[in-house]
């Protein structure tokens, strides 16, 4: 099966690299490239950036960017994720969300449609990232008293969300692996006399600046030693080729919600 994939945010920094690895995929078309209304890159060829010519223009209509499609990801805004959803649900199209910054009514929502259609959604569609989290859990496990836990992240100057998506999940599997609740027990800034450190705790540190695609290191801090678990992304093609493995994934499902674990067969 050919994957008709459009690619929502397609004139930005990671849809430009969704369109070029849709573009090399042996079993993945381009059928749609969507962007945001008054976008320069409306009414261009989605590959020009690539100095390539495919037929598939830039648009701002859901009809056109998703009338031929059979997936479509996307890497952009809450809000305009939840947009490109409700889409997706009325025309059957198949969803890879690696959209960060959702709330808790936003997250309600793709759990919704993942009633009607089959959904992917991830904070970080990378492998890497994904065999992270499972490392994470194990260590979690193992490190139950008697360590401090601490994730740091650093990121580009442009991410406007923080802690990153993939921080808070990192948080979210380790708080879970110790029967806690990461709402209750996140710390996510220190100032002044802050007291001591309350072991129960999982402080979270946030950088922003440069170019950093992304970096997470996740702490775990004892008397005598501590062990640091790290993954460090050099390009996003990381997070282009994660999002076509997920798109496989959901060729054969009618609907359901999914995450990375879930796609890579480490649940």
């Amino acid at each position: 099966m050919t994957m008709k994939i459009a690619v929502a945010g397609a004139s930005g920094r990671m849809g430009r690299m969704l369109v070029e690895a849709v573009l090399g995929a042996p079993d993945a078309e381009l059928a749609g490239a969507l962007d945001i209304p008054g976008s320069p890159a409306i009414g261009r060829d989605a590959a020009d950036f690539l100095g390539r010519q495919t037929g598939i223009r830039v648009t701002s209509s859901f009809d056109e960017a998703l009338q031929n499609a059979t997936h479509l990801i996307d890497f952009t805004r809450p809000e305009g994720t939840l947009a490109h959803l409700a889409q997706c649900e009325q025309r059957g199209v198949r969803a890879v969300i690696g959209t960060t910054g959702f709330d808790a009514a936003g997250k309600a929502r793709i759990a919704q449609a993942g009633e009607r259609i089959p959904v992917v959604f991830a904070p970080n569609m990378s492998v890497g990232v994904n065999v992270t989290l499972k490392l994470l859990e194990m260590a979690a496990r193992i490190l139950n008293t008697g360590y401090d836990i601490e994730i740091i992240e650093a990121h580009h100057r442009h991410k406007v969300d923080a802690p990153s998506g993939t921080a808070l999940r990192m948080g979210e599997v380790i708080a879970s692996a110790l029967d806690r609740d990461l709402s209750k027990v996140a710390v996510y800034g220190r100032e002044g006399v802050t007291g001591e450190r309350d072991p129960s705790t999982i402080g979270f540190a946030t950088v922003r600046g440069g170019d950093i695609v992304g970096d997470h290191t996740v702490l775990f801090a004892g008397t005598g030693e501590r062990i640091e678990i790290t993954h460090r992304s050099a390009s996003r093609v990381t997070y282009a080729h994660g999002s076509l493995r997920a798109c496989r994934f959901l060729n054969d499902r009618q609907n359901g919600l999914y995450d990375m674990q879930a796609v890579l067969g480490i649940a």
